[in-house]
């Protein structure tokens, strides 16, 4: 017979309704054992984290720093400025919208009154080093590969990125929905689930209309730069869209991109330049839903969450999120770490993020590829055009 499979969305909404289910009949010996494979799995995720980066972020540095020069330069800065102009653009619609939403759907002192379910025991897994110093070893080595040619070390770290992506794949991945519904579990146990589970019900509609907001943005802006009507060239990125809405995947939709970019009137040689490279770092529609959930958690929990430390937040959610592209759910994986190290998420806000992200995850991935049509569209103008 053939075997079915069974997507990581599906599995991920199977584990949260079977976490508010059956939060509201378990006794409190078996929530705990839940809770403390949590804290023991919880414990492995940290442990991964600077790994994580360092073995995905230091191949990808390394490709991008061997580019071509000039064109190169033009097309990450604009990618890495969009990326994080979406996220501010997310953060500032969330300051003036959520804190309402948050305010009516959580009653004052509702998440303080929660109860606390222990683990029977954990496990200390500590990092081997903090995720600022991984960064920084990321880009040494990354950039020593690209300019000075280190070919062995190359192999040696493309070697490592297939470590940690078999690990992702093969351990963190078919874990993580045991993972999401023992979350679950705790926080209906504890009181907490319903009011987290109505606030993200109307905040990923606020998110939905953000994702076709940022389209219309950066199409208007590529068109009044090469002075085409806006909206014709966004219906013609559409069949990107939905390959990228049913693939959940930018690497998979890069052939679709590639075709309708240039029936937009983008040469082929900037195109089959820009398009992949965009894949790997453009994240725009991605930026924006972390952006927007961070906050929501940030509001609902009382932790901080001032303009500055979302900048700082952001600016380094747009270089972690190099990593994502071709490992599933790579980005949320990379963007544990700021939000560990900058934003103060523990294990179970962290595991909340991991949950929301994927369940809107194809609309992220539909956005930035879609998004990339109209980088390509700037640097076209600007390398073939400008004389």
């Amino acid at each position: 017979m053939k075997k079915i499979k069974i997507g990581l969305l599906p599995r991920i909404l199977l584990a949260i309704v079977l976490g508010v289910v059956l939060g509201q009949v378990l006794t409190l010996p078996w929530i705990q054992v839940f809770v403390t494979f949590n804290a023991i799995f919880g414990q492995f995720l940290g442990f991964m984290i600077p790994l994580i980066i360092v073995g995905l972020v230091t191949p990808a540095i390394g490709d991008i720093g061997s580019g071509a020069g000039r064109l190169l330069l033009a097309t990450v800065a604009i990618a890495y400025i969009d990326t994080v102009c979406a996220g501010a653009l997310s953060y500032g619609v969330g300051s003036w919208l959520f804190p309402g939403m948050v305010s009516s759907a959580v009653p004052e002192g509702a998440m303080a009154q929660a109860t606390d379910v222990a683990p029977y025991f954990t496990i200390t897994i500590p990092p081997m080093f903090d995720v600022m110093s991984s960064l920084v070893l990321s880009f040494v080595i990354g950039l020593s590969i690209a300019y000075a040619r280190l070919d062995t070390l190359k192999r040696v770290f493309a070697d490592f990125k297939e470590v940690v992506a078999a690990t992702i794949r093969r351990a963190i991945i078919p874990l993580l929905p045991l993972y999401i519904f023992g979350i679950f579990l705790n926080m209906t146990y504890s009181g907490q689930a319903y009011h987290i589970l109505l606030v993200f019900a109307q905040i990923i509609v606020v998110i939905f209309v953000l994702h076709i907001f940022v389209l219309v943005y950066q199409f208007c802006i590529a068109g009044a730069i090469v002075r085409r009507n806006p909206f014709r060239l966004l219906v013609k990125m559409l069949p990107a869209y939905f390959t990228a809405l049913g693939t959940s995947s930018s690497a998979a939709t890069i052939p679709v991109t590639l075709k309708q970019t240039m029936t937009n009137g983008v040469s082929e040689g900037i195109a089959g330049f820009v398009v992949p490279l965009c894949a790997t770092i453009h994240m725009s529609g991605s930026a924006m839903k972390i952006a927007a959930c961070a906050l929501t958690i940030c509001l609902i929990e009382g932790l901080p969450h001032d303009p500055l430390l979302f900048l700082h937040f952001l600016l380094m959610l747009g270089i972690m999120m190099v990593a994502g592209p071709g490992v599933p759910g790579g980005a949320i994986m990379a963007a544990l770490a700021p939000l560990g190290s900058i934003l103060g998420f523990d294990a179970q806000q962290q595991a909340l993020m991991i949950a929301l992200y994927i369940a809107m995850d194809s609309f992220g991935t539909a956005c930035n590829v879609t998004g990339d049509g109209a980088i390509a569209l700037v640097v076209d103008y600007l390398f073939r055009r400008r004389e």
